[in-house]
């Protein structure tokens, strides 16, 4: 990985590969209504705030707003199109911490991850590495935050 402090892609990410304080941007992408409706089909939260325009116009947002963890699975997507979760280097999602949904995504937003690591260390012979992840909207506001945990592969193994 030749980036030092900022990335927007990679082609594997391995242990050795992470630095602290090292941040990786990703692609942008619009949140859609069909969006909202295959989410609600798929999940079964057919909450009104998402799915019916009358009753949403009557709340404090005035219309539909997506699905925390609609915004959470275009995160995923888009941390997927940044090459962080492809590749040899990739073992498994290890957990999420820490997770907060601070604003509302709207049908016709465009989110942006924003991932920074937060620590590593090592876990047997893989790395444990801790990203925090912003997901902002096209104002550049933070509408999700969370502590991204994945196992990544060594280069090398650890001596012993």
């Amino acid at each position: 990985m030749d980036c030092q402090s900022e990335c927007s892609a990679v082609d594997s990410l391995y242990f050795e590969d992470v630095k602290k304080g090292t941040r990786f941007t990703t692609l942008s992408r619009t949140i859609t209504e069909a969006d909202i409706v295959n989410f609600a089909g798929v999940s079964g939260d057919f909450n009104p705030l998402h799915t019916d325009q009358v009753f949403a116009e009557k709340t404090r947002y005035r219309e539909r707003i997506a699905h925390g963890f609609l915004s959470l699975a275009v995160a995923s997507g888009l941390w997927s199109r940044l090459g962080i979760v492809d590749g040899p280097g990739f073992i498994a999602f290890y957990g999420i911490e820490h997770l907060r949904f601070t604003k509302p995504v709207m049908i016709g937003d465009t989110v942006t991850a924003r991932l920074t690591v937060k620590d590593k260390s090592e876990k047997g012979d893989l790395g444990l590495v801790t990203f925090t992840n912003e997901l902002l909207n096209q104002r550049g506001e933070t509408v999700l935050i969370l502590d991204l945990l994945l196992l990544l592969n060594r280069r090398e193994p650890p001596t012993a």
